[in-house]
């Protein structure tokens, strides 16, 4: 099993989107050699302004890394990246191990696991809650699943990257959690959207309206990050749409498989497929608000 150390350990990091490149970033702050990947290179810019090496493939960063951690967009990405021509597996050494923090299906990590431990390597599921203001922070929650000595290797980086992190169990138990996460971040957000619009139609003052509310029984996070980006028409993504909906497809598929009934899922789920298909895919969660604004003809 791998021993950190911050002067002889080399991290491997592909994807460095949105939340990877600044979760990335802490480790790098923090004295560890890093290798880098990502599809569009430009992306990884500013890692490699500070010393990360750059990559070709996967297959490399497997080469040169003693923990790689991959965070990408959809499980098709993921399987490709650890499965694919020059991926992961094609290049990964006995003894490293692997983090992938992509929200994926946990059948898939179930699948990541076995192979890397084939090889004599390991593998941890670890997918976060906290967007884009969570990872520039350093604050994540992070949902593990894996074996209890690989946890244990990997906390002192998970810790540089997430305040909340908690081992769920066996392999594929992170991505069960981080399912439990989305079904309720999904009640949250349409409860947040429907607030606002009927505060707005009662002739509120919205900000003073919040104010009052995320004080009281309906506080959380997302009340407080994502509710006066909307006030201020602010629809950048600190998660994307298109990834929320693959989150909750992979809940509503697993529901599927357990014989239990998600109603309040399936209908956020739909609202978010519209909010898509208004042309708001790459826009961040909150846009939801779009899609139910043009429901109710508000302007």
């Amino acid at each position: 099993m791998i021993k950190l150390r911050q002067k002889t350990t080399t991290i491997g990091w592909i994807g460095t989107g949105v939340m990877g490149s600044s979760m990335c970033l802490h480790l790098i702050k923090k004295g560890y050699k890093a290798v880098v990947y990502n599809r569009t290179k430009r992306k990884a810019k500013q890692l490699i302004e500070l010393g990360a090496e750059w990559a070709r493939s996967p297959k490399e960063v497997a080469e040169q890394a003693d923990v790689i951690f991959t965070i990408v967009g959809f499980p098709k990405d993921v399987r490709q990246v650890y499965f694919g021509k020059d991926g992961i597996f094609e290049g990964l050494k006995e003894g490293s191990l692997l983090v992938d923090m992509t929200t994926t299906e946990p059948s898939l990590s179930e699948e990541i696991y076995e192979e890397a431990k084939s090889i004599g390597a390991s593998a941890v599921d670890a997918p976060v809650s906290g967007g884009d203001i969570g990872a520039l922070a350093g604050n994540l929650s992070i949902m593990v699943g894996g074996e209890a000595n690989a946890v244990h290797a990997v906390m002192p980086l998970l810790k540089l990257m997430g305040g909340n992190i908690v081992h769920q169990g066996g392999p594929g138990k992170g991505q069960q959690a981080k399912m439990c996460n989305q079904i309720m971040g999904a009640g949250l957000l349409i409860g947040m959207c429907e607030t606002l619009l009927y505060g707005y139609k009662a002739g509120l003052d919205l900000n003073t309206m919040l104010s009052s509310v995320s004080k009281g029984a309906a506080a959380c996070w997302m009340l407080d990050n994502l509710a006066p980006r909307m006030v201020k028409r602010d629809f950048r993504a600190g998660f994307y749409v298109e990834h929320f909906i693959k989150d909750m497809g992979i809940a509503l598929k697993e529901a599927e498989r357990m014989n239990l009934s998600l109603p309040g899922l399936s209908l956020v789920h739909q609202l978010y497929v519209a909010t898509k298909a208004q042309g708001h895919g790459r826009k961040g969660m909150q846009a939801l608000l779009l899609a139910l604004e043009k429901i109710s003809g508000v302007r």
